[in-house]
């Protein structure tokens, strides 16, 4: 039976809501890297667009993912629902697919320079933290439904698989963003199930080999499997430089500059099929 737009919106906003609230107090008692700048100069913009997005979505395609999957249930698209699975293995087996998906995903938004001017929104923040997880372009996030749908609909992932993989998605995208500190020998373990804030920021490092690497939110496997994983930043976590390198001032932080950046052009070699300029990538640590 179809989840109820309103109680979908409830789980997902109190998921949200408590693991973002966890994950501040981590970063303040255990911080992994000194801020660049204060929370009240970055934060109110993060959390703008943030809103901003949820009002879109909930105008344009509430509940977009969860419909589509009930239309599958019903008229038995896709490929789990051409499968008689265990529902406990097609629950798993969705929320995988579904995974691989936006991984694959995140590397077209890296790939496309057209779709990397929109991604770029989320890159060009100068520290990494959980608002970080919520930084995205709104038109980022209506393609990203598109795709999602499509997705679900092509694997025929059920409702209720839909609903725990959004909210792990949510999670998970907070929690690997977290400027929060875990010791070595855990975050080592940790990583081969899940991608740790350690891994991910990686993939927010200025040098654009790094920045097209570790390209997974929420399971660590298919970066390992493809060749796009990065255990450490050469300038190690503490020294790293974070963001991209057009967009390094106070004043590209805000909100007005976020919802325009995608129309200014700017030089570098950050999307993977554009060809940086001579001594570019040297410049950014190659």
């Amino acid at each position: 039976m179809p989840f109820p737009l309103e109680g979908e919106a409830v789980l997902r906003l109190a998921s949200f809501l408590a693991v973002f609230a966890l994950m501040a107090l981590w970063e303040a008692a255990a911080p992994r890297r000194a801020r660049a700048f204060a929370r009240r100069t970055r934060w109110p913009h993060n959390l703008g667009l943030l809103a901003l997005d949820a009002a879109l979505l909930r105008l344009v395609a509430p509940g977009a993912a969860i419909a589509v999957a009930a239309a599958a249930e019903e008229r038995g698209w896709g490929l789990l629902n051409a499968l008689e699975l265990p529902g406990w293995l097609a629950l798993l087996a969705a929320v995988a697919l579904l995974d691989a998906a936006i991984w694959a995903q995140h590397v077209m938004f890296h790939a496309v320079p057209a779709l990397w001017r929109l991604h770029r929104v989320h890159h060009s923040d100068l520290d990494v933290d959980a608002t970080t997880g919520t930084r995205f372009h709104p038109l980022e996030i209506l393609i990203s439904v598109g795709v999602k749908c499509a997705a679900v609909a092509a694997i025929g992932a059920s409702a209720v698989a839909v609903l725990v993989f959004e909210i792990l998605l949510n999670a998970t995208a907070v929690f690997n963003h977290a400027n929060a500190r875990i010791p070595e020998p855990i975050e080592r373990w940790l990583r081969l199930l899940l991608v740790t804030p350690d891994m991910h920021r990686v993939h927010h490092s200025i040098a654009y080999n790094e920045t097209n690497s570790n390209f997974g939110f929420n399971l660590p496997w298919w970066d390992r499997l493809f060749g796009t994983y990065r255990a450490q930043p050469a300038a190690g976590h503490e020294r790293m430089t974070i963001g991209v390198d057009a967009f390094r001032t106070r004043q590209d932080l805000r909100l007005d500059r976020l919802l325009v950046q995608p129309l200014r052009d700017t030089a570098g070699g950050y999307a993977i099929n554009r060809r940086p300029e001579r001594g570019a990538e040297e410049a950014r640590h190659a």
